[in-house]
């Protein structure tokens, strides 16, 4: 029964990747720049809103195609990014101290969000571009 609504939970988690994506980017630059607005109640509810709905999603679709962290490298990989994605961002919006910092944490956050949308798309934890190609005989 589940397995009939993956396609609209997958659909529903590529659209809570961007939406969160673009909302993090917006309110980091919106904190590089001091404003008030970055940091505001209702930006806040809808990133938790929008994160929570992306993480249920997820869980979703690991229950339906049956491959799990620690078990699926690729998982395993896109889990361990989120943590440092998570705290980066963190670092970005609340605890970095000046514009640098906080610049750099984005720059940051935003590379590992890139690594994480790489790594959904092969299920690769090293990705394409990383692995010495093959060459033919």
């Amino acid at each position: 029964m589940l397995a009939s609504q993956y396609l609209p939970i997958l659909h529903l988690h590529v659209g809570c990747v961007v939406a969160s994506g673009s909302l993090f980017g917006a309110r980091s630059l919106l904190r590089i720049a001091d404003h008030p607005l970055a940091n505001a109640r209702p930006l806040r509810i809808l990133s938790y809103v929008i994160d929570t709905v992306l993480l249920l999603a997820a869980i979703l679709l690991t229950l339906i195609v049956h491959q799990y962290p620690l078990k699926d490298g690729w998982l395993t990989a896109k889990v361990l990014l989120l943590v440092l994605y998570i705290l980066l961002g963190t670092l970005a919006l609340k605890r970095a101290r000046t514009r640098a910092g906080r610049g750099a944490a984005m720059l940051g956050a935003l590379l590992v969000f890139g690594l994480i949308i790489g790594i959904a798309r092969t299920h690769d934890p090293w990705l394409l571009w990383l692995r010495t190609p093959s060459r033919a005989p």
